[in-house]
């Protein structure tokens, strides 16, 4: 999934009459690993497909690709140079800043939040799938088990993406956005409510 179009093969050939092989594929990299993440859970996407966005900034590269779905929770993973970031880091908060920007500006550009309200992370992130790659020359993990990114300079390329994408998306797919929209503002009124 993190290395769109590589094709891995692989063949059992231990037993002469029953040779096995498997290939494995995705096309669609990120971008297909976010509709697995919804299909493995019988969740029901809501919009049709992912949002999928990168960029490249010298010697370093993020893509992010995020799809809502009918659930409550969140299924973020993150990844630097493909290695999985199980407790998040720099690069996870970057995105994660950038959506609740995105969303609070939408809201407030379209009169869909009432003044003073605003939207919370926990809002904009329910319901949500999503899978963040970076890719740079000299990673800096917070521990041996590379568990964690702490390169600070790739938070702000992956807030910046991720708002200048984002932003562009929902404008130029108001169906989607409406979508997306009305999840994150009624996750917004239960947590009130509650």
């Amino acid at each position: 999934f993190l290395n769109a179009g590589l094709k891995i093969s692989l063949t059992d050939k231990r037993d002469e009459d029953n040779i096995v092989e498997d290939i494995f594929c995705y096309e669609g990299g990120i971008g297909s690993f976010v509709e697995h993440i919804n299909e493995s859970r019988g969740l029901t996407a809501i919009h049709e497909k992912p949002v999928h966005f990168s960029t490249v900034v010298g010697d370093r590269s993020a893509e992010v690709a995020l799809m809502y779905n009918d659930g409550y929770k969140e299924r973020i993973f993150s990844y630097a140079n493909n290695v999985n970031t199980v407790d998040g880091g720099t690069h996870e908060t970057g995105f994660k800043t950038a959506l609740t920007k995105v969303f609070n500006e939408y809201g407030k550009k379209f009169g869909l939040l009432k003044d003073g309200e605003k939207l919370l992370g926990d809002d904009v992130r329910e319901g949500l799938s999503a899978v963040i790659s970076v890719k740079l020359e000299d990673a800096q993990f917070e521990s041996q088990t590379k568990a964690k990114l702490g390169n600070s300079e790739i938070s702000g390329a992956v807030n910046q993406a991720v708002g200048e994408a984002l932003a562009n998306f929902l404008e130029e797919h108001p169906k989607e956005a409406k979508q997306i929209v009305d999840k994150v503002i009624l996750a917004a009124t239960a947590r009130i409510a509650a």
